[in-house]
């Protein structure tokens, strides 16, 4: 059973007007809300972020090719030192929409009739651009992996004695007592 496109969906977009003419063609800008769960596990794109698309649809012989643009705010953490990060990210969409199966693989998108649905490949687009490791900045230093602290606040002397662990159990056999009477 195929599951039909709802056509008062944001996403879901009528091709009526291109007919099944080869060559017929429209350009659209238009602002969409943003889908759920569009991201990563450290960046994405926020709730009902908008989404600007600037599209072109062209009928060809096999069914409806949607090219160009979608400009989409970002929000996260820096996978560094955890601070919030914002940004925008403009993508390229290309998906070829075929009008029967017969002409498409399991992988290829179907019009529903005379609609299609934007969703899946803007979601693609947008998640495979996304940064595995957004940071804040190119040059943020992170935290400190002994005590947390952000290494860009705790100044360039922020240190900790490190004690070698093959070491550490000769520690206590030198007291102060023994220092002050080598010098």
């Amino acid at each position: 059973m195929t599951q039909h496109l709802d056509p008062r969906s944001p996403w879901v977009i009528s091709t009526h007007d291109l007919g099944k003419r080869p060559g017929t063609m429209r350009q659209v800008s238009v602002t969409l809300p943003a889908p759920v769960d569009i991201g990563v596990d450290m960046i994405g794109v926020p709730k009902d972020a908008e989404i600007e698309l600037d599209l072109r649809f062209e009928a060809v012989m096999e069914g409806v090719l949607v090219s160009g643009t979608a400009r989409t705010p970002l929000a996260g953490e820096c996978s560094r030192c955890l601070d919030p990060v914002s940004s925008e990210i403009e993508v390229d969409l290309q998906e070829l929409f075929f009008y029967s199966d017969e002409d498409a693989s399991e992988e290829d998108s179907l019009l529903d009739g005379e609609l299609l649905d934007l969703e899946p490949t803007f979601r693609d687009a947008v998640v495979l651009a996304l940064p595995l490791s957004p940071m804040c900045r190119d040059d943020c230093e992170g935290l400190c992996v002994e005590c947390g602290v952000k290494l860009a606040e705790a100044g360039v002397d922020h240190r900790h004695e490190k004690i070698d662990a093959r070491w550490a159990s000769l520690q206590g056999l030198i007291t102060d007592k023994d220092n002050d009477q080598e010098k």
